[in-house]
């Protein structure tokens, strides 16, 4: 049976990639294994383990996951297999795995989660100002619940705003802040986000013949 990780998570990635997601909590004695995590992820680095892989229809970036909440990225697995985000290969590929599954692949991607250093870009766009009460000045998220933004590839986060906009991730509360957005929004917001550092890193793929050591 094929397993697969996340997202694209995107990104996320409001992604994430992205954007606020309240995730149903796994009740407190479940733990990630993170070396079950790499065994199980195998499949999932053929995409999110190669830096600069892309959806192939619509083309957009697959998100980096190194770095980000484990939280945030079990809570974008549960969207996938439960149909909360709409993605033909993450739903397939997330319906085969458990709950104890998608803690396990979320604790190996996510490595060690950014931490914030507590500074803002010199220039914060305007559009930028309600984003950060939740993914942080910084880029990296306030709560765990949240994604962290900074370094996601910058037509990730476009697309994840998009889908929020046309329903194709479902959280209602990032489908309002969406709604009122423009494309040049939409634009300032990815544009910013991605590149702030340190930032969100693609996870190391086993070397191969796709891979350049």
């Amino acid at each position: 049976m094929v397993r697969w990780s996340v997202v694209a998570l995107l990104a996320g990635s409001l992604a994430g990639t992205a954007l606020a997601q309240t995730p149903a909590q796994p009740a407190p004695s479940q733990q990630g294994d993170l070396h079950r995590g790499k065994e199980l992820s195998y499949t999932c680095l053929g995409c999110h383990g190669i830096d600069g892989y892309r959806n192939a229809y619509p083309d957009y970036s697959v998100p980096k996951l190194e770095g980000q909440h484990p939280e945030y990225l079990v809570a974008a697995l549960h969207g996938y297999r439960d149909g909360d985000r709409s993605h033909l290969t993450m739903h397939s590929q997330a319906s085969e795995l458990s709950d104890q599954d998608i803690l396990d692949i979320a604790v190996f991607f996510a490595g060690k989660p950014l931490t914030s250093s507590g500074n803002s870009a010199a220039s914060e766009p305007k559009a930028v100002t309600l984003c950060t009460a939740c993914h942080g000045k910084d880029g990296v998220a306030i709560a765990a619940i949240y994604p962290s933004l900074a370094g996601q590839h910058q037509d990730y986060l476009v697309r994840a705003l998009h889908e929020y906009q046309n329903g194709g991730r479902k959280n209602p509360v990032m489908k309002g802040f969406a709604s009122t957005l423009k494309p040049e929004d939409i634009a300032a917001i990815a544009a910013y986000f991605s590149s702030l550092t340190p930032g969100l890193k693609t996870e190391p793929r086993p070397y191969s013949r796709f891979t350049a050591q």
